[in-house]
């Protein structure tokens, strides 16, 4: 993969998480009720940004 695309992928997981996941009052609320481990299970698993998140992943591989 070019370095360039990957720069580029990247910068938009960076976006996604600081536009949606910090300050989530779900994973907030989450971590709270029954730990981290839950919340960020959650957030990898059923979340619709974590969905997103999961497919550029994919695509840095």
């Amino acid at each position: 993969m070019k370095p360039s695309v990957r720069k580029e992928l990247l910068s938009q997981v960076e976006g996604l998480m600081n536009q949606y996941c910090n300050g989530c009052f779900l994973n907030k609320y989450l971590k709270k009720a029954d730990g981290r481990r839950a919340a960020h299970r959650f957030c990898i698993s059923q979340c619709t940004v974590g969905e997103q998140l999961r497919d550029y992943g994919k695509k840095l591989k």
